[in-house]
């Protein structure tokens, strides 16, 4: 097991390596100046010079990169360009959006993804099944923008039975925050419930077929008793890791639902920080979404090692 931790380990710090370096290069390539944005196009040689020396744009970009990388190992992202605030007071104010959004579509995908899959798993081949499997196709092949726009226009606009975007704070009260949630939450949970859902039939079908849900059923257990008694929880290996791969796509998923349910998230805030050519900000708010994504594999990972010795006897 330490082998594998440490084979995992190395291997979780060379794709944080690779992704600063990434993120870095694919941002300062893009076209604009910071100073000359922030100042406009009537700004004097001579203030564009100060401002550009006050933020650091002087620096060659190897030295940039590297004042980047220190500063976000200790702690410190950098200040705003266009707020004048830390970084990290910044990310602090919006991931109280955005982490509760993820665990919120999570929770949502998993409570429609296991019934659906142990339904179409205990129907195999009927018209259920055939169901199911088709709204799961349905769900993998629409992105989740669009599933967006239409519960606004139908739950929102239609029904008004919840906002149509914004957020109105914890300080409102927990019910207030989580419906104003609750249609962005949709939006991300149904794709990934559709994953969900085939990967549940498909484990609990391999696992139906073992001798010990067999011997169950010979000792008198109705399929539905041996499904959940036995069955569900032999299935449920496969599943916990796709639950936990998932996870780390819909905290990165949130950047695009934000933007269309208007959620002061670390979303918006990347949206808002491209348009104003805020760089520092776009690269450690984009850092740290990649980091809590590689972060969430890594001990998904180990996890599932922990659970199954086969996979650490391959490394």
């Amino acid at each position: 097991m330490l082998r594998y931790f440490l084979k995992r380990t190395g291997s979780l710090i060379l794709s944080l390596a690779v992704a600063s370096l990434i993120i870095f290069a694919v941002i300062e390539i893009a076209p604009g100046d910071p100073a000359s944005f922030m100042l406009g196009i009537n700004a004097q040689p001579e203030t564009l010079a100060a401002l550009r020396s006050e933020l650091g744009l002087n620096a060659t970009k190897p030295e940039r990169y590297l004042s980047w990388i220190s500063g976000m190992l200790t702690g410190d992202f950098g200040t705003s360009y266009t707020y004048r605030t830390p970084v990290s007071q910044m990310v602090a104010d919006r991931i109280g959006v955005s982490l509760p959004l993820a665990l919120y579509a999570l929770i949502l995908a998993v409570v429609i993804a296991i019934p659906a899959g142990v339904f179409a798993a205990s129907r195999r081949g009927n018209a259920a099944d055939t169901g199911v499997m088709g709204a799961t196709q349905l769900g993998v092949a629409v992105p989740n923008f669009w599933f967006a726009m239409m519960l606004v226009l139908v739950f929102a606009i239609q029904w008004r039975w919840f906002p149509a975007g914004g957020f109105p704070g914890w300080d409102k009260g927990t019910g207030a925050a989580l419906h104003a949630l609750t249609l962005p939450a949709i939006a991300l949970a149904l794709p990934q419930a559709a994953i969900l859902t085939r990967v549940m039939r498909s484990s609990l079908l391999e696992v139906m077929g073992e001798d010990f849900m067999r011997t169950a059923r010979a000792k008198g257990l109705s399929k539905r008793r041996a499904v959940w008694r036995h069955g569900l929880r032999n299935a449920f290996i496969p599943v916990l890791t796709i639950i936990g791969l998932q996870f780390s796509f819909l905290f990165a998923g949130t950047i695009i639902i934000e933007q269309v349910f208007y959620l002061p998230g670390l979303g918006r805030l990347i949206f808002q920080s491209i348009s104003a050519r805020d760089l520092i900000v776009v690269e450690s708010v984009v850092m740290l979404v990649v980091f809590a994504v590689i972060l969430i594999n890594f001990l998904v990972d180990l996890a599932y090692a922990a659970v199954d010795p086969r996979l650490r006897s391959r490394t």
